[in-house]
């Protein structure tokens, strides 16, 4: 593939567009990614002919990450509020499902994950700072950078759903290096918190066969099984991670030296 055949299959450049939701149905995992993002008005999440069901999560599940202003999500009679990088969960069988901005002038920018589920799992909302932090990397290697966890097998419980975040410190850039694969699980990177003149460079492809992409802030990324998922940006940015698949084990991976790329 060129860079246009590439941008076409895996790359979602035009999530946010105000007042409005957008969804993607990958076909991989049956994930289907998508955002919401409120101005003055509630926007309420339709049904699909493509999901062939009676309303959205009849038969799925799913994860919300808010990246902007602050916002909430009313779902059968709660309303749970989400500032920037909170989370929430909800569960197969949640019918009505509304996203809302507290001030439409700075919107809530809610990142939507949604998979099949077999069975419900309650709403469960979770704040940044609640969330299992985990420092990895080091300045030596430009990669000195925290993981949140938050849909997991010990955080926010799922079918198959697993989500969380990554920020990178001042001066780091790389991501997921050395990288991996994952054969039973999908991933999705939405990068954000990059600057206007700033861009990540998302390498995917087989370990063999690497490709990549050049992303900007609010640009997702859908990531096969079979591809690895790397990133090195001009300057610091964060990215959410969402994965989906036959096994929820975070460690669940294979790693590939970096002198094996190719």
């Amino acid at each position: 593939m060129n860079t246009e055949q590439l941008r076409e299959s895996f790359a979602l450049t035009q999530l946010w567009q105000p007042g409005t939701v957008q969804f993607t149905y990958t076909h991989y995992d049956r994930v289907v990614v998508g955002s919401a993002m409120p101005g003055g008005s509630p926007i309420s999440l339709p049904s699909y002919n493509a999901l062939k069901s009676t309303f959205f999560l009849e038969r799925r599940e799913m994860g919300i990450i808010n990246i902007g202003g602050s916002g909430s999500v009313y779902a059968d009679g709660m309303t749970y509020d989400l500032g920037k990088l909170d989370c929430l969960y909800l569960g197969r069988g949640t019918r009505d499902i509304q996203f809302l901005s507290n001030d439409a002038k700075q919107p809530a920018q809610f990142f939507i994950l949604s998979a099949p589920a077999h069975c419900p799992f309650p709403a469960t909302l979770m704040k940044n700072a609640e969330a299992l932090a985990t420092p990895l990397g080091s300045p030596e290697t430009s990669n000195e950078r925290t993981i949140y966890k938050y849909i997991h097998e010990d955080g926010i419980k799922s079918c198959q759903l697993v989500m969380g975040l990554t920020i990178l410190n001042q001066g780091s850039v790389w991501n997921t290096m050395p990288a991996h694969t994952h054969t039973r699980r999908m991933e999705v990177y939405l990068y954000f918190d990059i600057q206007e003149e700033q861009r990540v460079f998302h390498f995917m492809g087989e370990p063999q066969q690497t490709r990549h992409l050049v992303l900007g802030h609010g640009e997702a990324v859908i990531s096969p099984p079979w591809s690895i998922h790397s990133g090195c940006g001009t300057a610091n940015y964060s990215f959410i991670w969402g994965m989906a698949g036959e096994n929820q084990s975070f460690a669940d991976m294979d790693f590939v030296a970096i002198k094996e790329l190719k």
